[in-house]
């Protein structure tokens, strides 16, 4: 009985969604900048807790550091890259994926990304 109620448990997990599924991990980014055009690289999640995390670009031959967290399907990202201060907010997807919009302090508008589980 024992063995079945674990194999019935081990089973449930496996169902979850992916949204319900642990966020850290490396991503394959596309994006657009403020100006429409395309950028794509890497994002490495790194947790820090159940809700925390580090999150690492390297996209456009630059790279970004930022704290990030999550709130059921949203998850968001404070970043700096160089001199420069910024925040994303993403959702999270079924498959996994989080579909986001990007800005700078002090700047007009957004951009887009996407980052895809690799």
């Amino acid at each position: 009985m024992r063995k079945l109620i674990l194999s019935l448990a081990l089973l449930s997990l496996a169902a979850l969604p992916a949204a319900a599924q642990s966020i850290g991990g490396t991503y394959a980014v596309a994006g657009t900048n403020f100006d429409g055009s395309s950028y794509g690289g890497d994002a490495t999640i790194t947790l820090t807790s159940e809700t925390t995390c580090t999150i690492h670009w390297e996209t456009g031959g630059s790279s970004s550091d930022g704290i990030c967290m999550r709130n059921d399907d949203a998850f968001s990202a404070g970043y700096v890259m160089g001199k420069a201060v910024g925040l994303i907010v993403y959702k999270v997807q079924e498959d996994g994926s989080l579909h986001g919009l990007w800005t700078i302090a002090g700047k007009e508008g957004n951009g887009t990304e996407v980052l895809t589980p690799k």
